[in-house]
C-alpha cells in the first residue's frame, strides 16, 4: 500500500544534512536561502527555470464571473496573480518510471557520497 508523505522543510533540512554532511544549522540554512530566492523571484512575477526538475511562473488571472456554490449567486472573481509549476521532462520520466514499480521509499537523485 502506497501511502502518501509530505516532506516539509525540515524533511529536507535534515536529508541535506544527511546527504551533504553540513551541520543542522547549516542544512537549514541552505534550504531557507533556497526557497527565500525561490519566493522573492516570484514576487517579482519572475519565471524560475530548474534544469531536470521543472518551471514556476506566475499568471494573471482576469476577473471573471463565478457563483457561489452554496447559493448559486452570481459574484465577480477578482484578479490575481497564481503560481504555476510545469515539470520537465526528466521529472516526467523518473515519476513515470517510479509508478511503474512499487516503490516504498521515495527515490531521491541525490545519493549519500554523490556530492564528492
Amino acid at each position: 500500500m502506497n501511502t502518501a508523505h509530505t516532506v516539509t522543510r525540515a524533511d529536507l533540512v535534515d536529508l541535506a544534512r544527511e546527504r551533504i554532511g553540513l551541520s543542522r544549522e547549516e542544512s537549514r540554512e541552505v534550504v531557507e536561502t533556497i526557497l527565500q530566492i525561490i519566493e522573492d523571484h516570484l514576487r517579482a512575477g519572475e519565471k524560475i527555470k530548474i534544469s531536470g526538475f521543472g518551471t514556476f511562473t506566475v499568471r494573471r488571472k482576469h476577473s471573471r464571473q463565478g457563483r457561489n456554490p452554496k447559493t448559486g449567486i452570481a459574484l465577480t472573481i477578482d484578479p490575481r496573480r497564481v503560481i504555476s509549476f510545469k515539470a520537465s521532462q526528466v521529472l516526467k520520466n523518473l515519476v513515470a518510471e517510479c509508478s511503474s514499480r512499487t516503490v516504498s521509499r521515495p527515490s531521491y537523485s541525490i545519493r549519500p557520497g554523490s556530492h564528492e
